[in-house]
C-alpha cells in the first residue's frame, strides 16, 4: 500500500485532539467531548472553504458545461465501484453487488470508461458505499465527534473507514508513470466535483443556521444514521459533510 501522508496527518491530528478534551455537560451529551478544539478546526475549514474551496468551486461550475461536469462525475463514481462492491459484499448485500459490479462493466466499457452513466438508463441505479457504514451496520458505535482540518467531520469510525476504504482501492498498490500525479488528479477533482454539487445547499444552510456547527454536526450524524439504518436521510439534499 502506498503511504498516504493524508490519512497519517489526520491520525495525528485525532491524538492531539483527544488531549484538549471539555467536561462540558451539552457538549457530552452530544457526544462531543472534544468539542472546543472540534470548533476551532471547523472555523479554520470554514475560512478555507470561503476563501478557497467555494470561489473555485463556483468557477468551475461556470466554466464548465453541465455536461462535462456530469461526465467528471460519472468517472470519479465508476472508479470508486471497487470500493462500494467490496463493501456491498461485506454487508452481505448481494443484490447491492450484483448492481455494483454490473455497473461497473457496463459503465466501463459501454459507458466509455464511465464517462456516461449507460448502467442508470438501463435501470440500474448506483448506490454509495464505504466502510464506515460496514462498520456501523456491524455495531461498530461512532466514538466521539472528530473534526479535522480540511477533511471536516470524521469520527473513529469513519476515520478508520476512510483508511480501509484507501486499502480497497486496486489503484493504491498500481504503479506507472505519473502515477502519483494520476491520485492528486483524481483526489482534487472529487473535491471540487463535490464542493461544486454542494454550493447552494451548504449556504442554505449556513445562511439559516444559528450556530452552523451544531447543525452541520446533526446533519452529519443523521445522514450516517441513515445510510447506516437503509433508510432515507432526512433531507435529500443534505449534504455530503
Amino acid at each position: 500500500m502506498k503511504f498516504n501522508p493524508a490519512l497519517l496527518a489526520a491520525f495525528c491530528a485525532s491524538l492531539l485532539v483527544s488531549a484538549c478534551a471539555t467536561k462540558d455537560p451539552e457538549a457530552i451529551a452530544q457526544n462531543d467531548p472534544w468539542e472546543p478544539t472540534n470548533r476551532a478546526i471547523f472555523d479554520f475549514d470554514i475560512q478555507v472553504d470561503h476563501a478557497v474551496a467555494r470561489p473555485v468551486a463556483k468557477f468551475y461550475r461556470s466554466a464548465v458545461p453541465q455536461p462535462a461536469r456530469e461526465g467528471i462525475h460519472n468517472a470519479l463514481t465508476n472508479l470508486n465501484s471497487p470500493v462500494v462492491f467490496t463493501n456491498d459484499v461485506l454487508q452481505g448485500d448481494a443484490g447491492k453487488a450484483t448492481d455494483t459490479f454490473g455497473r461497473f462493466i457496463i459503465n466501463s466499457t459501454v459507458g466509455v470508461a464511465g464517462l456516461v452513466d449507460i448502467a442508470a438508463k438501463m435501470g440500474i441505479p448506483g448506490h454509495d458505499n464505504d466502510f464506515g457504514i460496514t462498520l456501523g451496520k456491524a455495531g461498530a458505535s461512532e466514538g466521539s465527534y472528530l473534526v479535522l482540518p480540511f477533511a471536516g467531520p470524521k469520527p473513529p469510525r469513519d476515520l478508520v473507514g476512510t483508511g480501509v476504504d484507501i486499502a480497497f482501492d486496486p489503484l493504491t498498490y498500481m504503479s506507472w508513470n505519473n502515477s502519483t500525479l494520476y491520485m492528486m488528479v483524481r483526489t482534487g477533482l472529487g473535491i471540487l466535483d463535490e464542493r461544486a454539487a454542494n454550493i447552494d445547499v451548504v449556504q442554505q444552510i449556513e445562511r439559516s443556521s444559528i450556530d452552523f456547527y451544531a447543525t452541520t454536526r446533526s446533519l452529519y450524524r443523521q445522514n450516517r444514521a441513515a445510510q447506516i439504518n437503509g433508510g432515507k436521510a432526512p433531507d435529500e439534499n443534505l449534504p455530503n459533510f
